[in-house]
């Protein structure tokens, strides 16, 4: 491709790619959002057990693409490609033979391995898809297709559940894995340009010991770990909070798509009004805005029966948890642009590039401890129907109805909401307190060096 000259033109490679990574994130956020539901229901775990389990699956997706993205490196774009979707289709359609917990932990493991190849090679084809001049409209379709793909994974497992049960969405994320592996056999080549000079698993481990033991690096992903760690509820608490307090028909994975629609209508807008803003002001904002969208989500619990509105019956726990989501999707829109740029600030000179490839650590950590504390919050507050006593399980079946008051069990379910508010402005507070302290030890240095 000639530098130089702005086109929306780019290789085969890169749609065959593109369209590859949106089979992908269909097949993921498909079974992801259903995961916790379906440890519980179809493997017998409980609320705990589903917690850890599904924490720990979410947290290594997002650790493995280090390494795996050394080991493409070598083995060749394509290869990798046919590996990933061969392993995810295999992975989910354990998921969907087996439901016991031995097949399950092995099938989930297969399924993070072959995820953590997807995400480094499409990202690196769409990179040698495209040039310095273009590579902003590269990256930009990317995102988008990434946002296509979760949309449409949650909008078509949501029937499908309700239907013929949660047991069948890995079917889903099964077929949508192999989809991509007959394109990718049949259709993809590698671009032209050839591969970057490989890396080595040492080199990653390394990198990742210099940016993890750098504590101002360490403190920025931890502090924004609490951001990540309620939005990532949308996957973790929320799915099973639904289907307890309002009932199976309701479709917690319709809500969780209003997150990537909110931040699709405002993101640019939002990213244009930042722009020459400081990084941690914008950050601020974010920080600031999080604790409202869980308190947002608490407060279903005090409004009594249906709001009408233009003629729609709105049950108050969907009222809520869409105006909460929709907070949480501005949030985004005023973390994400600046994130990087904080984060890059906190490394030393000369080291920005090697940092800012362990910037999204915050997300291994947020899942890892969202799920786990979700997992005892829902235990406490909203447990599993079938976990209680016969009786008190009718009863809630009829309050579902509408025939019976809500068990005593789950009066006070909205507390794990609040428990995130609190996650939230802890964060805030720590974002605030490590914010001055940078701001005056950078200040000292710079009044020292003069």
């Amino acid at each position: 491709m000639d530098e130089g000259k702005s086109t929306w033109r780019f290789p085969r490679a890169f749609w065959t790619g593109n369209a590859a990574e949106l089979c992908e994130r269909a097949a993921y956020y498909g079974t992801f959002i259903a995961l916790r539901t379906y440890l519980i229901r179809v493997v017998g775990l409980d609320d705990i057990q589903a917690g850890v389990v599904a924490g720990l699956f979410g947290a290594l997706i997002y650790l493995f693409p280090f390494f795996t993205g050394a080991l493409a490196d070598r083995m060749g774009f394509r290869n990798g490609l046919m590996l990933a979707f061969a392993l995810l289709t295999i992975g989910y359609g354990s998921l969907g033979v087996f439901n016991t917990l031995g097949p399950v932990l092995v099938g989930l493991f297969v399924i993070v391995v072959g995820g953590a190849f997807v995400k480094p090679i499409i990202t690196g084809t769409v990179s040698k898809s495209s040039d310095s001049m273009n590579r902003a409209r590269a990256f930009s379709i990317f995102y988008m297709v990434v946002n296509i793909g979760s949309f449409t994974g949650k909008t078509i497992v949501a029937p499908l559940r309700i239907q013929m049960g949660v047991e069948t969405v890995p079917f889903f994320s099964s077929g949508a894995s192999l989809l991509a592996l007959i394109l990718v056999f049949f259709i993809f080549r590698p671009p032209a340009d050839g591969e970057d000079q490989p890396r080595n698993i040492r080199e990653v481990l390394q990198g990742m010991w210099m940016a993890m033991s750098n504590l101002r690096f360490l403190a920025i992903i931890l502090i924004t770990a609490g951001f990540w760690a309620i939005q990532g509820q949308l996957y973790a608490a929320m799915p099973d909070y639904v289907l307890r307090m309002a009932g199976e028909t309701y479709k917690p994975e319709w809500y969780a798509n209003v997150n990537p629609l909110v931040v699709v209508l405002f993101v640019v807008a939002i990213t244009q009004m930042v722009r020459n803003w400081k990084p941690q002001n914008s950050m601020l904002i974010a920080m600031a805005l999080i604790p409202l969208s869980s308190l947002s989500m608490a407060w279903s619990a005090y409004f009594h029966g249906n709001f009408n509105i233009f003629g729609i019956s709105i049950h108050p726990i969907t009222l809520m948890m869409v105006v909460g989501i929709s907070i949480q999707g501005l949030a985004e829109c005023f973390l994400s642009p600046k994130y990087l740029e904080f984060a890059s600030k906190q490394a030393p000179k000369g080291k920005e590039g090697v940092f800012l490839g362990f910037a999204h650590m915050n997300t291994f950590f947020a899942w890892l401890f969202g799920f786990i504390l979700s997992g005892f919050l829902l235990s406490k507050y909203c447990p599993e129907p079938t976990s209680l006593p016969q009786a008190i399980q009718d009863q809630h079946t009829l309050a579902l109805a509408g025939q019976a008051p809500m068990p005593e069990v789950y009066a006070h379910a909205h507390y794990l909401w609040y428990a995130y508010t609190l996650v939230g402005l802890i964060s805030l507070v720590a974002l605030l307190i490590f914010v001055g302290v940078t701001n005056r030890m950078d200040a000292k240095k710079e009044t020292a060096a003069a």
